[in-house]
């Protein structure tokens, strides 16, 4: 250790060992209940402080800050790290193997019914066996995701109780420097201003006033530590939070292993079950119905066969119907002929009155000339 390095005192705690089951509530952080041993403590270390001291001043409860720092940083590593969204996508990946599973049929009519009948359970089988395959694999992946979040769950709880104990060296810090900058300033600092003022050499006013600049700079530091204890007061609900998150995710995951992939493996059993006790009734089903489809179509197609060669022997070369319109047609045309043509006689004698005015008109005007 070198001749002129300052030893600067510490606060240092021991973390208290977690209870075995921590209530994941999001909990505020008061003011510590001190011991009488922690409160000598403080009283110990408050008269320890040297504001006199700049280096003192300046590593002042530096080293909790910095475990504060480190432990800040672990968490949000140990939160960055796990991905929740991971144990969504395997929950929704059992949703859709279980919708995947369609125990209902496409009818398109009673020929394709009719030849899926026989292979309809082999084909129920054949996805039953895929669906419970693909929901067993993703269970598994979701029993170990659960074993994880369990032990990050344990994690969150130390991680608590560290954070609680960083918490209170914090605040033995704040206590301590405030009980030393309230005596430096009540007592140590009016003492250096009337020995100023007594003495009237400027170098104990400069001592009162490098004092009177100590108390500022280190009620500075003390600002800065109760910055640094608001960080871990919101740690506290944090934290909680983050294990909250984990348990209702387990629980989800345990929910879905224990209850829904059970039911819906009984109802699957049970589908499979009923459809093969109801296969014999509905393939005969069937063949009745198409056998009567079969002969209402046959007789249908046999009518209409019937009803329209009998009409078309009936008719014929030229329809009565024709004759009547080309007649109607043509006596139309006629008409209409004889109207065109006595229309234009009429326009013709029209045209020959306005041109007898129009020269009229030009003569008189003419005469009106001369």
């Amino acid at each position: 250790m070198g001749q002129n390095e300052v030893i600067t005192p510490e606060l240092t705690l021991e973390p208290v060992p977690a209870p075995s089951a921590a209530p994941l509530t999001q909990a505020t952080a008061p003011e510590p209940m001190l011991t009488p041993a922690e409160q000598k403590m403080v009283d110990d270390f408050s008269d320890k402080i040297d504001l006199t001291n700049s280096n003192q001043i300046l590593q002042y409860g530096a080293g909790t800050q910095k475990k504060m720092a480190d432990f800040s940083e672990s968490a949000l590593e140990n939160v960055r790290t796990k991905d929740l969204g991971e144990v969504g996508q395997m929950l929704s990946g059992v949703v859709a193997e279980l919708k995947s599973f369609d125990v209902g049929e496409d009818d398109k009519g009673i020929f394709a019914r009719f030849k899926r009948g026989g292979n309809k359970l082999i084909a129920m089988k054949a996805r039953y066996a895929k669906a419970e395959t693909n929901v067993d694999q993703i269970c598994d992946a979701m029993e170990a995701h659960q074993v994880q979040l369990l032990k990050d769950i344990s994690v969150l709880d130390k991680m608590y109780e560290v954070n609680k104990t960083y918490f209170k060296e914090l605040s033995m810090y704040l206590l301590a420097g405030k009980k030393k900058l309230e005596k430096v300033r009540s007592v140590d600092l009016p003492a250096l201003q009337k020995k100023a003022m007594e003495s009237g050499m400027p170098e104990d006013a400069q001592a009162a006033n490098d004092l009177s600049n100590m108390c500022d700079r280190f009620e500075k530091k003390l600002h800065d530590l109760e910055l640094t204890r608001m960080v871990s007061i919101q740690m506290a609900p944090q934290l909680r939070l983050v294990q909250n998150n984990d348990l209702v995710m387990s629980e989800k995951i345990q929910s879905t292993i224990v209850n829904t992939i059970p039911l819906w493996k009984s109802q699957m059993v049970l589908a499979l079950g009923v459809e093969h006790s109801t296969q014999a009734a509905k393939a005969q089903r069937e063949v009745t119905d198409m056998t009567n489809e079969l002969l209402r179509k046959n007789a249908d197609t046999l009518k209409m066969a019937t009803i329209e060669t009998q009409k078309e022997s009936e008719r014929g070369i030229v329809d009565i119907e024709t004759l009547q319109h080309t007649n109607e047609t043509l006596i139309s045309t006629l008409d209409e002929v004889m109207q065109i043509q006595q229309e234009g006689r009429e326009k013709r004698a029209q045209a020959e009155q306005e041109m007898r005015k129009l020269e009229t008109d030009l003569k008189n005007k003419l005469l009106q000339l001369h």
